[in-house]
């Protein structure tokens, strides 16, 4: 027994795994109907209207982080992970490429341990077990202890499903006695651990001895360049910061605008519901959000504007949806230009070429955020090009609010997802969003071609020199 697990706590532990893997040798014999009707009916089962309100509800009762109504539209999430994960194959043969003489079958990871965040209590086992059963697999979550009554009820929902189909329900467990080191026993015992969550369980997933598929910190910046439709930039942008009190690690932080538009800009932001700040209620929210070195105070995050402003000591209207900051200077130790996980946007104006804003943006990312995300309000085809060849991030929205799409959306092509990778920029091995793929093992099968050898001529070019090969 682990000398860190009480005796409970390694019961559990035991007894989770060796129902996991008596589930494993049963959704391994499963066909591709099988699968799809049981992704099918577990999707349902959390994310039909009625039944992801009262999860909803029950999360922010639990946690109170976050907003009921912005909430609800992450049950179209689930739909689209629905969609994606149909759409493909992951029994017997996935692809076929003749001309290489390769075939590629799909195999189980195995068991997941998933760590499912506080601010996503019912997303991320939906998500997640979709994936997971769409590739064969079997998980056990372990939920955030301040959300764990709602990912619970999340994940015995989709059990009920699953047993309703004839499935065992032990496709998909929920950890009781969960703490950190029971989190950290379990991703060391499982074959793939998904982490989604703070920084520093995501270092304990990659340190665990198991695979692993992290998520890195989020410091969404967006650039408005001269060309910009304002009034669509600034209702995007509400959209994004707003989406459950701005608790997203994808939510609108920052924006660079052009000179040429910053003031048309900030117009429409307030039209929007922006309540921008003069410079005292500035520093009232610097001190009530970070501490002397720069730390994130957790009291302020993902909470409603009027709420943000009371603790910091001022008054904003009821009807206000998000505040605005003016941002002056960049770096770390200007914590208005790090990740606020809240309703607070920092606005910033570039002057001259565009080429400005792109130093203004990695000097965000150098603060934090990289890998994570970034965007663009731009009709200047040259800017977003530049944008995409210097942006130290692993997705690029062009004209579309963050939170609602560098996941996956159904109107952009990126792949439905509640876990993005972040690339080594975020101490990730992955620079995706986590999608099917990564949930299974693959199997390449290769039958002889004909011979793909090209001459040294062709391979060296003018370095080629026949004399050295005698």
């Amino acid at each position: 027994m682990s000398k860190e697990l009480t005796e409970v706590q390694q019961q559990e532990l035991d007894s989770a795994f060796e129902k996991a893997n008596n589930a494993l040798k049963i959704i391994e014999t499963y066909d591709q109907e099988k699968v799809d009707r049981l992704c099918q009916a577990v999707a349902w089962a959390v994310s039909n209207k009625t039944t992801f309100s009262n999860l909803v509800d029950m999360g922010i009762e639990e946690s109170r982080l976050g907003d009921s109504k912005s909430r609800m539209n992450k049950r179209f999430k689930i739909r689209g992970i629905l969609r994606d994960a149909l759409r493909q194959k992951s029994v017997g043969i996935i692809e076929e490429i003749p001309e290489k003489g390769i075939v590629k079958y799909a195999k189980p990871a195995g068991i997941l341990s998933s760590i499912v965040p506080t601010t996503n209590p019912d997303l991320t086992p939906a998500g997640t077990a979709i994936y997971a059963i769409k590739a064969r697999d079997v998980v056990i979550f372990s939920p955030h202890p301040r959300s764990k009554k709602t990912s619970f009820e999340t994940i015995q929902l989709m059990r009920d499903a699953l047993e309703r189909e004839g499935a065992p329900a032990d496709i998909l467990q929920c950890l009781v006695n969960v703490n950190i080191p029971m989190t950290k026993a379990l991703m060391a015992r499982a074959d793939l651990a998904l982490a989604t969550g703070g920084k520093d369980m995501v270092k304990s997933a990659y340190s665990s001895g198991t695979p692993a598929y992290g998520v890195g910190a989020g410091n969404s910046t967006m650039i408005i360049d001269d060309t910009a439709d304002t009034k669509e930039a600034a209702k995007n942008t509400m959209l994004s910061k707003t989406s459950d009190f701005g608790s997203g690690c994808s939510s609108d932080g920052n924006l660079i605008i052009s000179e040429k538009v910053y003031d048309e800009m900030l117009d429409n932001l307030v039209l929007e519901g922006g309540y921008l700040t003069n410079d005292e209620e500035k520093a009232k929210l610097r001190n009530v959000m970070w501490d002397e070195t720069g730390h994130r105070l957790p009291d302020t995050v993902a909470i409603a504007p009027q709420r943000l402003a009371e603790i910091a000591g001022f008054e904003i209207p009821k009807d206000r949806k998000f505040i605005i900051a003016k941002g002056d200077k960049i770096g770390k130790e200007h914590p208005f230009s790090s990740e606020k996980l809240t309703t607070l946007l920092a606005v910033y104006k570039y002057e001259g070429e565009f080429e400005n804003a792109l130093d203004m943006m990695r000097g965000i990312f150098e603060v934090g955020g990289k890998g994570h995300s970034c965007g663009i309000y731009s009709f200047n085809d040259d800017h977003i090009n530049r944008l995409g060849l210097s942006a130290p991030v692993s997705r690029i929205m062009v004209r579309q609010p963050q939170s609602k799409a560098n996941a996956g959306a159904f109107n952009n092509g990126m792949p439905m997802t509640s876990s993005l990778g972040c690339g080594t920029w975020g101490g990730n091995v992955v620079s995706e969003n986590v999608n099917l793929k990564h949930y299974m093992n693959t199997t390449w099968v290769s039958r002889p071609i004909p011979e793909d050898k090209p001459s040294d001529e062709e391979l060296f070019g003018d370095f080629y020199d026949p004399e050295l090969e005698k």
